[in-house]
C-alpha cells in the first residue's frame, strides 16, 4: 500500500506536540504525509521543526485547547481548504483522577469534550469527505479504562467505551468506502503526560515496564487497514486482560452489522453512492 496515496496528502495530528502524538507526527511524516499539529501546549513548534529537517515535510501547527466548545471550528479554520486523509486523534485524558462528586460537573463536560465531543465533530467532517473521496483513515487513540468502570475515572472509562463503541461502529460504515478507523487501547506508555499526571500525586515511575510511544504509533499505523480495533502489544487473536480479542470484537461488529441491517431494512450501502 501507497501510504500516502491513501492517507494524503494532509493528516491532521490532535494532541500532536508530544509523546504519542509526536510519534504519529513523525512517523506520518516520513512516509510522505503533511502534518497539521494541533495541541493546547507543549513543545509544538520544536516538534515541527524537528519533523521539517527529518522529512523535509511540510507541517503546521496549531495551539488549540481542545476542550473549548468552539475547538472543532478553530481546526477546520487553520485545516481551511487542504486535503485532509488521515485524522489521528491522540488527545484524550483524565487530569482529575478524582470522584465524580468530587469535581464540578461543568469541568467534567470540559473533559469530555476533549475525549468525545471535539473528536466527533473532527470525524465527521473529515470522515465525509474521506468517504465522498473513497480513501482515508481515522486513528483514535484509546485507554485500557475503555473496558469497564473504575473508582475515580467514572468519566474518563465512559469517555474511553464511547470511543471504542464508536471506531468500531464507524469501521463498519466506512469500510464499504475504502476508508480506514482503528482505535488503539493502551495501557501505561512513557509520556510526558503520563508521568506529569503522577507527579502531582507525588508518585515517581522510573519508566520501566511503559510502552514506547514510538512502538504504540508504528503498532496503529500497522493495523490501521485491519480495524477497528488493536490492543497494545497484543496480536489481533490475543485476548489478555480484555473480555474479547480483537479479532473476536471484528467478527462481533460485522454480526451485528448483518443483523442491523436486516432487522431495520436499511438501504444497502452503494445507495449512499
Amino acid at each position: 500500500m501507497d501510504f500516502a496515496a491513501k492517507y494524503g496528502p494532509w493528516a491532521v495530528i490532535a494532541g500532536g506536540s508530544n509523546g504519542t502524538g509526536r510519534s504519529f507526527a513523525r512517523q506520518i511524516a516520513a512516509r510522505g504525509v503533511a502534518c497539521i499539529l494541533i495541541a493546547k501546549d507543549g513543545p509544538l513548534e520544536e516538534t515541527a521543526e524537528e519533523i521539517r529537517r527529518e522529512s523535509d515535510i511540510e507541517v503546521i501547527t496549531a495551539e488549540i485547547d481542545l476542550s473549548h466548545e468552539d475547538a472543532a471550528a478553530r481546526i477546520f479554520a487553520v485545516v481551511g481548504a487542504r486535503e485532509v486523509g488521515l485524522f489521528v486523534n491522540n488527545a484524550g485524558a483524565d487530569w482529575f483522577g478524582e470522584r465524580f462528586l468530587e469535581v464540578p460537573v461543568e469541568e467534567w463536560l470540559a473533559l469530555s469534550r476533549v475525549n468525545v465531543d471535539t473528536m466527533l465533530r473532527c470525524a465527521h467532517r473529515f470522515g465525509a469527505d474521506m468517504r465522498r473521496r473513497r480513501r482515508g483513515g481515522i486513528v483514535i487513540v484509546n485507554s485500557g479504562a475503555c473496558y469497564g468502570g473504575s473508582k475515580y475515572l467514572a468519566i474518563y472509562c465512559g469517555a474511553k467505551a464511547f470511543q471504542l463503541n464508536f471506531a468500531e461502529a464507524l469501521w463498519s460504515e466506512m469500510r464499504p468506502y475504502g476508508v480506514d478507523v482503528v482505535t488503539i487501547v493502551l495501557g501505561r506508555t512513557d509520556t510526558p503526560g503520563y508521568h506529569h499526571r503522577r507527579a502531582l500525586r507525588g508518585v515517581t515511575v522510573d519508566g520501566t515496564g511503559l510502552a514506547s510511544p514510538d512502538d504504540v504509533a508504528a503498532q496503529a499505523l500497522a493495523r490501521l487497514p485491519h480495524g477497528p480495533v488493536t490492543n497494545w502489544g497484543l496480536e489481533d487473536e490475543d485476548r489478555g486482560f480484555h473480555a474479547l480479542s480483537a479479532s473476536q470484537r471484528r467478527d462481533k461488529v460485522l454480526f451485528l452489522e448483518t443483523v442491523v441491517m436486516e432487522d431495520s431494512g436499511y438501504r444497502p450501502e452503494t445507495d449512499l453512492g
